[in-house]
């Protein structure tokens, strides 16, 4: 089966030997997103805002594969800080409605680029 690299302007370029994504058939596998803007390929500021940068990242590449956030079905999130796990729950339900993904929250020493929080998925297009 071939492979179909998945890019687009509205997430961040890689930053190392990967794609945004690879869809191969109807299955998405997207990257691991930081908190980078796209356009400045900076990591935004807090928490917080880093979150929501993610969530905006995941969208874009998820859209530029015909797809939406509603087809992710597996998602996992990497936290520098598990005391923060509250904080992506309530974001999270901004960017997913029900049935939501099957996730996992992973705690890690350390991220790219001195990041708080990563995320990446896998997508299932019908």
């Amino acid at each position: 089966m071939a492979k179909q690299i998945i890019h687009t302007d509205g997430a961040p370029q890689a930053i190392g030997t990967y794609s945004q994504a690879v869809k191969v058939g109807g299955t998405v596998y997207l990257s691991g997103q930081i908190g980078l803007d796209p356009a400045s390929m900076e990591v935004v500021e807090g928490i917080e805002a880093q979150v929501h940068r993610v969530f905006q990242n995941l969208r874009a590449v998820t859209e530029a594969a015909g797809g939406s956030m509603a087809d992710i079905v597996k998602l996992n999130i990497f936290l520098t800080d598990l005391s923060n796990f509250a904080l992506v729950n309530s974001i999270m339900a901004e960017y997913f409605t029900q049935p939501y993904p099957a996730r996992a929250a992973v705690g890690v020493a350390s991220l790219p680029r001195g990041a708080l929080v990563e995320a990446d998925g896998v997508m299932e297009l019908a």
